[in-house]
C-alpha cells in the first residue's frame, strides 16, 4: 500500500485555509443570523458565497418597490439595479454602495476569511432620512406613476442613515466572523480527527500487509519444514534399518562368535538404533499428520483386548524400573469405530511417558470406562461444554504417580517439540513429539485429550473417543 505524500498530509491538516463559506457556516445558522439582522434593522439582507450562490435570504418587503415593479419602465430599472448589485465589487475597502431608481440604496459588504474573500453581504434596499419626495429621475422614467400613491409608500419605507448602516454592516460582518471562527474550529477538529483516523487506518493496513507477508512466509516455511522432515526421515530410516538388522545378526552369531564386551557394544548399537528409529517414525507420523496425508483405517474394534495388549507390551519396561502397572476395563464396554493400530499407538505413547516420569515404587494405571463427550468444546473450555450435545464415548485414562505437570503447562505439552523441562540438564530424554502426535490422532477420531492432576501426586491423561462419528444436521 502506497503512503500519501507529505504534502497530502499537510493539506489534510490545513483544510480550513481553503474552506468555502458554506463549509465554515451551515445554511441554517446563516439563515438565523440574517433573519436576526433583518428584524433588528428592518432592512433586508442576503448572503452570497464567493461564486455568487445565494446561501441565506432575509429580504424585507418594501411596498414602494413592489408597486414600482408593476410598472413597465420602472420594473426594468429595478431589475437592472438588482443585477448591478449582484455583480458589484466591494473594492479594496470591503464595502460599496449603489442607489436605485426609487431612491433606495444597497450596501455590498465583503466577507473575508484567512485573507480571502469567501462571500458577500447585500443589504437593502434602505432609504436615507433626507429623501422626502420621489426622485425626479423616477418621474422622468415612469410617466404612468401614481405620484400620490408613490409618496405615501415612500413614507413607509425603511429609513437608515449612512452612518447607521456603516455600523450595522460592521456588526453583521463581525457576527459572521464569530460564526465563521466557530465553524472553522469545528471544521479543523473534524478534519484533524479524520486525518488521524486515516493515518491510523494506513498504519493498520500497513501492519496487516506485513502480517500477511509474514504469515505467508511462515506458512511456506512450515510446508518446507514438513517436506524436509518427511524426506530426511525417510532417507534416514533405510540405512538405520540396515544398522539394526546387522547388529541383530552379530548378536545371533551369524558372523561368528563375539566376546562379552563386544556383545555389550553391539547391544548398545542396536538399542540406540531402535531409539533413533522410533524418533524417525515419530517425525514421519508428524509430517503426515500436518500435511493431512495420514489416513485412518477405521473398523469395529473392542477396547478390552487393546488395553490388555498395551499393558502386556509395557509390563517388562515397568518391571525393569520397579513400577507397578495395572489395567482396569469396565465390563460391557461397547465396540468402537476406530483405527485400532493408531489407538494402540496413543496408549503406548501415554503409558511410556507415564513410566518414564514415574520413579521406582510408583504406579501407572490404564483404565477404560463408558463416558460422554460434548460437541460444544473440550473439558478445558469450561461452561461451553454445557451448551454442547452429549455423545456416548469411551474414556481411556492413563494415570501415574510421577512428578506431575504444572497446571500452566498442561495445554502446551501437546505442542510439537515442547517439553516442560527443556534445559540441557534435564533428567529425562525425548523430543517432545509423542504428545503432539497423540493429540492429532485423537482428534482424527473426533475425540478429545486433556491432562488432569492425579491426586495426591502425578498426572492423568484422559482420552475420550466417541462410539460413533458426529453427524451434521441440516
Amino acid at each position: 500500500m502506497t503512503s500519501p505524500a507529505p504534502r497530502d498530509r499537510v493539506d489534510e491538516l490545513t483544510v480550513g485555509s481553503g474552506a468555502r463559506l458554506e463549509e465554515l457556516v451551515d445554511r441554517e445558522s446563516l439563515g438565523q443570523l440574517a433573519t436576526s439582522f433583518a428584524d433588528l434593522s428592518g432592512v433586508g439582507i442576503r448572503v452570497f458565497d464567493a461564486e455568487g450562490k445565494l446561501l441565506a435570504d432575509a429580504a424585507q418587503p418594501v411596498e414602494l418597490i413592489s408597486y414600482l415593479s408593476t410598472l413597465k419602465h420602472s420594473r426594468s430599472a429595478i431589475e437592472s439595479t438588482v443585477s448591478s448589485v449582484k455583480n458589484l465589487d466591494p473594492g479594496p475597502e470591503g464595502q460599496a454602495g449603489i442607489d436605485g431608481v426609487s431612491g433606495g440604496r444597497y450596501r455590498v459588504v465583503a466577507l473575508e476569511h484567512d485573507g480571502r474573500r469567501v462571500g458577500r453581504l447585500v443589504i437593502g434596499p434602505y432609504f436615507p432620512p433626507s429623501l422626502r419626495d420621489i426622485p425626479s429621475q423616477l418621474l422622468e422614467l415612469e410617466p404612468a406613476l401614481d405620484l400620490d400613491r408613490a409618496r405615501q409608500l415612500l413614507t413607509m419605507a425603511p429609513r437608515v442613515t449612512d452612518d447607521s448602516m456603516d455600523r450595522l454592516a460592521r456588526h453583521a460582518r463581525a457576527a459572521l466572523d464569530v460564526v465563521m471562527f466557530s465553524g472553522l474550529r469545528a471544521l479543523l477538529t473534524g478534519s484533524m480527527h479524520l486525518a488521524a483516523v486515516r493515518e491510523s487506518y494506513r498504519e493498520l493496513q500497513s501492519k496487516q500487509d506485513k502480517l500477511q507477508v509474514a504469515y505467508d512466509r511462515l506458512k511456506e516455511l512450515d510446508r518446507l519444514k514438513s517436506n524436509f522432515l518427511a524426506t530426511v526421515s525417510h532417507e534416514l530410516r533405510t540405512p538405520l534399518t540396515s544398522i539394526i538388522g546387522y547388529s541383530e545378526m552379530l548378536l545371533e552369531g551369524i558372523a561368528g562368535e563375539i566376546t562379552g564386551e563386544q556383545r555389550e557394544f553391539v547391544t548398545t548399537i542396536r538399542e540406540k538404533g531402535e531409539q533413533l528409529l522410533t524418533l524417525i517414525k515419530g517425525l514421519l507420523d508428524l509430517s503426515k499428520l500436518e500435511s493431512g496425508t495420514m489416513s485412518l483405517r477405521k473398523a469395529t474394534m473392542e477396547v478390552a483386548p487393546l488395553v490388555r495388549d498395551v499393558a502386556q507390551t509395557m509390563a517388562p519396561h515397568a518391571k525393569k524400573k520397579g513400577i507397578s502397572l495395572q489395567a482396569e476395563v469396565e465390563a460391557g464396554l461397547p465396540a468402537l469405530w476406530a483405527d485400532a493400530e493408531r489407538l494402540r499407538q496413543v496408549l503406548l505413547n501415554l503409558v511410556e511417558n507415564a513410566i518414564k516420569f514415574t520413579s521406582a515404587a510408583g504406579s501407572v494405571k490404564i483404565s477404560a470406562r463408558l463416558s460422554s463427550l460434548s460437541t460444544g468444546g473440550s473439558a478445558d473450555e469450561g461452561g461451553l461444554v454445557l451448551l454442547g450435545a452429549q455423545r456416548t464415548a469411551v474414556e481411556l485414562r492413563v494415570a501415574d504417580t510421577g512428578i506431575g505437570i504444572p497446571e500452566s503447562e498442561r495445554q502446551r505439552v501437546f505442542d510439537a517439540f515442547y517439553q516442560v523441562d527443556s534445559s540441557s540438564t534435564r533428567e529425562q530424554g525425548g523430543t517432545g513429539l509423542g504428545l503432539s502426535i497423540v493429540k492429532r490422532l485423537v482428534e482424527g477420531h473426533d475425540g478429545t485429550v486433556h491432562v488432569e492432576a492425579n491426586e495426591p501426586q502425578g498426572t492423568a491423561f484422559v482420552v475420550a473417543i466417541p462410539l460413533k462419528r458426529a453427524t451434521l444436521r441440516p
